[in-house]
């Protein structure tokens, strides 16, 4: 599949790694459609950036945890652009805390955003690839789903979830439509990241660096090209699952 003029959305993306994701994506000529889960992130800026490299964009609020809304994103996006041949399932939750001290709450919230959101997106978009018998989907995992980070059960079992529905939904939705997953390591910093902190990426990843978001956007323009690849996670965390 070429990436001039497909048509790729994205949740999550008005910010960091997303933002990231959907300006590269439209530099490279596709068009592209975001959601955005809160009033105060910077969608309006990023919609504008997208716009004035050429691309047609087109964003909505949006909760991935509740299918009216997954419904409407997507019937929204269907009539702005005609179809949909990228899914990314960019938007997550991170949070910490001991095992036995995570509430009920914050279990829910973690596996409600990082694997229903993606699943209910998917079975949304999933229909429209396979009329026109053609499609990717890519999700966003992350290395917690492989190793044990004492403080982050409840994330480690949604990106853990989210690298096996990844899988079987390769096999399901297969032969029109390939999935895969996307594992980065440290790709990027808070802007006031403390010297301590980059010290400590920089020493977990056997390149001895941090990555950039951009690592994780050429994975994905190599995933769209690429249409002998389905059912795969791809590590980009220079060498960190190694250590």
């Amino acid at each position: 599949m070429d990436i001039k003029d497909s048509v790729i959305l994205i949740t999550g993306a008005a910010q960091r790694v997303g933002r990231f994701i959907a300006l590269e994506l439209a530099r490279r000529g596709a068009d592209i459609a975001f959601s955005y889960y809160a009033d105060d992130e910077p969608w309006a800026q990023t919609r504008d950036e997208i716009a004035a490299l050429g691309a047609r964009v087109f964003c909505q609020k949006a909760d991935v945890t509740v299918k009216t809304s997954i419904t409407a994103l997507v019937e929204s996006v269907q009539a702005a652009f005609g179809h949909v041949d990228v899914l990314i399932n960019n938007a997550s939750i991170w949070l910490k805390k001991p095992a036995l001290e995570i509430t009920e709450i914050e279990w829910d919230l973690e596996l409600d955003i990082n694997v229903k959101g993606p699943f209910l997106v998917s079975q949304a978009v999933a229909p429209l690839m396979l009329s026109q018998k053609r499609g990717l989907i890519v999700n966003i995992t992350d290395l917690s789903a492989f190793q044990t980070w004492p403080g982050y059960a409840h994330h480690a079992a949604s990106k853990a979830a989210l690298a096996a529905l990844t899988r079987y939904l390769a096999l399901e939705l297969a032969p029109y439509i390939r999935v895969n997953a996307i594992a980065p390591g440290t790709v990027l910093l808070q802007d006031n990241a403390d010297p301590q902190k980059v010290e400590w990426a920089v020493g977990k990843s056997a390149l001895k660096r941090i990555g950039s978001p951009m690592d994780v956007v050429r994975t994905i323009a190599y995933l769209i090209e690429e249409d002998f690849a389905t059912g795969s996670t791809y590590f980009v965390d220079g060498g960190r699952s190694l250590v």
